[in-house]
């Protein structure tokens, strides 16, 4: 049942702006209500909620009372996140998200609210950057509309900042890998050439375990990265993704390198190659530090950070001769696209050899060509 009252009529003294209050119960007899400016406004949103309840899309107003905070802080409870995603997450919700919308009921938050949270995100942050924000706001409200917390997500129709074109990777010359080598600490140096050398991600070189390294066979095994997270003590992980999961042929250089270091540095806990002082797991900001002084040192440009050893790589398979496919198994990527996205730009554009193609197979025609027309004329 449902009721459209005037309350001009029932309340001689009433004087609002919203003079018809309409009324329906829902399925479990609780009633519900709001007041409205036009009698047709309150005839629309009374059809609205019986037409939903017909369709069994009905959803009950006070769900969409909680606060988006809550709502997804219950959220991230439940993602299946990696661990370093996770915390990303939680930053850029606590730091970007919630000053602007958490406090607000879920069922209360339009698009508008949605496009400025972008706006301003897009002014103190990369549009990369911004695009991943928005991306888990939107998960959140995608979950809210799937629990019956709110009809439809406000998520709809909002304008991202268009991400500027990546800059082309510019690989470090042997000469600048070698003058950061010999820069940086004692302790840190093999580091840089076992990443140089096989292109493992900077969680993957210092995760390194002395049982990962095959000197006989020649190989280093990749199944687990270091990873450190902030008020955490580091710990192992799986790789990035699936594809990262590999058993790549160790140089003989690097298997030097590593038994020299070695023998200066024995294994910490766990057999971890790469350790502080201590023979502890080495913490991201530590190598950080290091290479930064290490690189301003050398007269490294800035920007570069230790993953720039792992463009030295790639560089160094592609310029040898490397097809895509194998340079994607070294490094661990994903899929071959994402290889040639990266580093496309490395392989040698044959010029020569395309042109010389064509004028085979057009020299080709121009004879049989020829042939033809003089057995014509003959």
């Amino acid at each position: 049942m449902s009721h459209i009252y005037d309350l001009r009529k029932r309340e001689k003294t009433y004087g609002g702006p919203t003079p018809y209050l309409a009324r329906y119960r829902d399925e479990r007899g609780q009633e519900h209500g709001r007041t409205f400016r036009t009698i047709k406004e309150a005839e629309s949103w009374l059809a609205e909620n019986h037409v939903a309840k017909d369709r069994g899309e009905w959803i009950d107003p006070t769900h969409g009372k909680v606060t988006f905070r809550l709502f997804a802080e219950q959220w991230r409870e439940m993602q299946v996140h990696r661990p370093s995603t996770a915390e990303q997450v939680e930053s850029n919700f606590r730091n970007h998200v919630y000053p602007a919308i958490g406090g607000k009921p879920m069922g209360s938050i339009r698009p508008s609210h949605i496009q400025a949270l972008v706006k301003s995100l897009s002014v103190k942050l990369a549009a990369s950057t911004t695009e991943a924000v928005y991306r888990h706001v939107s998960s959140v409200f995608k979950a809210a509309v799937r629990d019956r917390v709110i009809r439809r997500s406000p998520c709809e129709g909002i304008r991202l900042p268009k991400a500027e074109k990546d800059s082309k990777v510019i690989p470090l010359e042997l000469k600048q890998v070698e003058l950061i080598a010999d820069t940086m600490a004692e302790r840190w140096r093999a580091a840089v050439w076992v990443g140089a050398g096989t292109g493992l991600r900077q969680g993957e070189v210092f995760g390194l375990t002395v049982d990962r390294v095959d000197f006989l066979r020649r190989t280093l095994t990749v199944d687990r990265q270091l990873l450190t997270l902030s008020k955490k003590p580091p710990m192992f992980a799986p790789p990035k993704t699936k594809a990262s999961f590999r058993t790549i042929p160790m140089p003989d250089t690097v298997g030097f390198v590593i038994a020299e270091h070695l023998r200066n540095f024995p294994a910490g806990k766990g057999g971890l190659i790469f350790t502080t002082a201590k023979g502890e797991p080495v913490r991201r900001q530590r190598v950080g530090d290091a290479w930064r002084k290490a690189a301003k040192e050398a007269g490294i440009p800035e920007g570069t950070g230790f993953h720039a050893t792992r463009h030295f790589c790639a560089s160094a398979l592609i310029h040898s001769g490397t097809s895509v496919k194998v340079v994607q198994a070294r490094l661990g990527h994903a899929s071959a696209i994402e290889t040639l996205d990266t580093y496309g730009h490395l392989w040698p554009d044959s010029e020569d050899e395309t042109r010389a193609a064509i004028d085979a197979l057009f020299g080709t025609l121009n004879e049989r060509s020829v042939v033809d027309t003089e057995a014509a004329e003959g």
